[in-house]
């Protein structure tokens, strides 16, 4: 299906030149998550652009795509595949393969999974959020996943696994949202990425609603309740410590759990900017490729703690902005939770290096490498990720 680039080249970038036709490619909109943030600052980045997806659920995501042109695949078809579409990851590839964008000058793909496998007639910019987790680390991302998913994943793993690397290998540029994210790129595809952070996106200056019953003071976490996020090693910590009051923004794991921990979900904006500035600290030791959390809720002067690993090495400036754990146990948050307290970080200083992650930075040096980007000669011919050779054309169709 051929896909129609937005007129987004009426007016001048910062650089002074005439603003490209971009669309912005994102595996599905079907969540509320930090790519999904991502997605929308993009679309602040390059006004008039659209946005490609192999789904979307209005009902799921941030309200603010309503006043964008979504374009989707034929999954979008089938209300299961929307309500939840890791439903479709074995169909996933042929999705992608089936959406064509003709008449854009760049394509921005913004992927932890295939959005990168869209066809583009211009350039293609890849902002990898990840390598697609399902295919590189299963046993983390599809120990919830539905069991028809997972047996299917098992057999068509070769096949997706060859179509990922050559459609990778079709990007103009790699971005990667971390260093962690960075050496996967190397290890996966055999690209080298630049590193660009992603912005913390929540308008600090915009007003807040407090959530009813629920007293400033309480430690958080942010997560979706999935094996790699670890949240339940967060709420057997509190458990411990009935004194003390765990807020669990995604909600609860399954179990039974004391009242001192409170699961919350489906916040509005200013709701969840309240919950951001009236907590003590986050509490951070999912297995993240970046943790958009951290330079949000940083952003309002709360410090965090972190496991030492992932994405949180980027994020986490040790005894700045927050203490690191060596592991994500029990013993590790709690010991984690009484230095921060010990040390009482400033908040000018949590303040200060939450700066580096604005919105306002993110979107100049994306700016800035579209304008590049735009400006290079095209490649003479793809690299084979199989063999590390030249590829012949033809064997980047699947």
């Amino acid at each position: 299906m051929a896909v129609r680039a937005s007129d987004g080249d009426v007016g001048q970038t910062g650089q002074g030149s005439v603003k490209p036709r971009v669309v912005i490619a994102h595996d599905y909109l079907s969540q509320r998550g930090g790519a999904e943030r991502v997605v929308l600052s993009l679309l602040r980045a390059f006004p008039g652009a659209r946005v490609v997806s192999s789904v979307y659920a209005p009902d799921q995501t941030y309200a603010e795509f309503q006043q964008f042109d979504v374009e989707t695949s034929f999954l979008n078809r089938f209300p299961a595949f929307r309500r939840d579409p890791r439903l479709a990851l074995p169909l996933l590839a042929m999705a992608w393969d089936s959406l064509r964008v003709d008449d854009a000058q760049v394509v921005i793909c913004s992927s932890s999974g295939w959005s990168h496998g869209v066809r583009a007639a211009g350039k293609k910019i890849v902002y990898c959020h990840n390598p697609a987790r399902w295919l590189y680390q299963p046993e983390a991302y599809l120990s919830h996943a539905p069991r028809f998913s997972r047996l299917a994943l098992s057999i068509l793993r070769p096949t997706l696994v060859a179509w990922d690397r050559r459609q990778a290998a079709t990007a103009d540029r790699c971005l990667a949202n971390s260093t962690v994210v960075k050496d996967r790129n190397r290890a996966v595809y055999g690209l080298e990425a630049e590193i660009v952070h992603p912005p913390a996106a929540v308008n600090i200056s915009q007003e807040q609603q407090a959530v009813p019953g629920l007293k400033s003071g309480y430690v958080l976490t942010v997560s979706r309740s999935r094996g790699y996020k670890n949240v339940d090693l967060v709420c057997q910590a509190l458990a411990r410590r009935p004194e003390s009051t765990l807020v669990v923004l995604g909600g609860l794991p399954s179990g039974t759990w004391p009242n001192n921990i409170v699961g919350l979900r489906d916040l509005s904006d200013a709701q969840l900017r309240w919950v951001y500035a009236n907590c003590s600290a986050l509490v951070a030791v999912a297995q993240e490729d970046f943790g958009l959390t951290v330079p949000e809720v940083c952003s309002f002067g709360r410090p965090v703690v972190a496991w030492r690993a992932g994405g949180y090495l980027d994020t986490v400036a040790d005894g700045i902005n927050g203490v690191f754990i060596d592991e994500p146990t029990p013993d590790h948050i709690l010991d984690g939770l009484d230095r921060l307290s010990a040390i009482d970080l400033t908040q000018a200083g949590v303040l200060a290096d939450a700066r580096r992650f604005d919105e306002q930075t993110f979107i100049s040096r994306i700016r800035a490498l579209v304008t590049k980007v735009l400006e290079e000669r095209p490649s003479s011919t793809p690299v084979d990720l199989r063999r590390g050779q030249v590829a012949d054309p033809l064997s980047r169709q699947l």
